[in-house]
């Protein structure tokens, strides 16, 4: 199993980033299913670890709340951003993240987003991701050369008049399965 936090920077009227931190590259050696002979238990080990990499960080935009709140969409398949509520678009590009995993080829893996962050300010303030979803199929497999790539996106939701600097860690798991 490898696990990857990433660090969430949220500049609301300003726009959204998702940053990650200068973290290495998580690895970690993993089981996959094969029962031992003389046990009857899982001991197999993977021959190659696995490793996540962000290629591309997660960019909402340029966004606007007005009194009501509201929330900011992005589409990992389309890239299309869409707001809702008293949310205005200031424009900007808005890019969906991009996760590289490498490991062993041909090797079908599971990838585990949580289904909400908080982020906070240094004022005290939140704001929340929801729905984080991948662009994968619904059994991924790393390619023949040990490689997966695949991109996220996500539903912003912000609190009328929120607008500041707002971080938070999004982790990432990456299983053999």
């Amino acid at each position: 199993m490898s696990t990857l936090s990433w660090r969430v920077k949220l500049r609301l009227f300003l726009g959204f980033a998702l940053a990650f931190g200068a973290a290495p590259a998580a690895s970690a050696q993993c089981l996959l299913c094969a029962k031992d002979k003389a046990s009857g238990t899982a001991t197999r080990k993977a021959e190659v670890p696995l490793r996540v990499e962000v290629e591309t960080q997660l960019d909402m935009g340029r966004v606007a709340v007005g009194a009501m709140g509201g929330e900011v969409e992005l589409d990992p398949v389309s890239g299309v951003r869409r707001v809702r509520g008293n949310v205005v678009d200031l424009g900007g590009f808005a890019l969906t993240g991009t996760v590289t995993v490498r490991g062993e080829p041909g090797a079908e893996v599971r990838v585990i987003l949580p289904p909400s962050v908080d982020l906070e300010s240094g004022h005290g303030r939140t704001a929340r991701v929801t729905g984080l979803v991948t662009d994968l199929s619904a059994t991924p497999r790393l390619g023949v050369d040990g490689r997966l790539q695949f991109r996220f996106g996500g539903r912003l939701q912000i609190a009328g008049l929120d607008d500041g600097d707002y971080r938070g860690r999004i982790p990432v798991t990456v299983e053999y399965q």
